[in-house]
């Protein structure tokens, strides 16, 4: 059996607001809490667990797409006016990055965690 990631917690000031925001953007459904956590099923063997918390460090959670995808997910973050940019240190320039032949972007959710979409590794 290959190894696979099956969760992981993402620290929140507020797990549901949270979680139905990066499920919004990313076309995801949000079902509501479970238990302690308000969990988003990213695929079939991944889900992120929201959790409140009063202090925690920002993170870094990039996920790979299809072309497909990252033009809906970017249409959503526009439609939500949400400052997007090439880079980690440049998340507000409004431009899309073209590394190894793919295109990506960054943005911040509301926790302050840096959120990326690219397509190609």
């Amino acid at each position: 059996m290959a190894m696979t990631l099956n969760h992981t917690i993402v620290p929140a000031h507020d797990k549901e607001t949270s979680a139905r925001f990066f499920a919004k953007v990313f076309g995801l459904e949000y079902a509501g809490p479970a238990g302690h956590f308000a969990p988003v099923r990213i695929n079939d063997t991944l889900t992120l667990d929201f959790d409140n918390r009063e202090q925690f460090d920002w993170h870094h959670y990039a996920f790979k797409v299809s072309d497909e995808q990252l033009d809906a997910v970017l249409a959503r973050v526009q439609g939500e006016g949400i400052s997007y940019g090439s880079g980690p240190a440049s998340r507000e320039d409004r431009q899309l990055n073209h590394r190894r032949g793919g295109r990506g972007f960054y943005f911040d959710d509301p926790n302050g965690h840096i959120l990326e979409v690219l397509t190609h590794d």
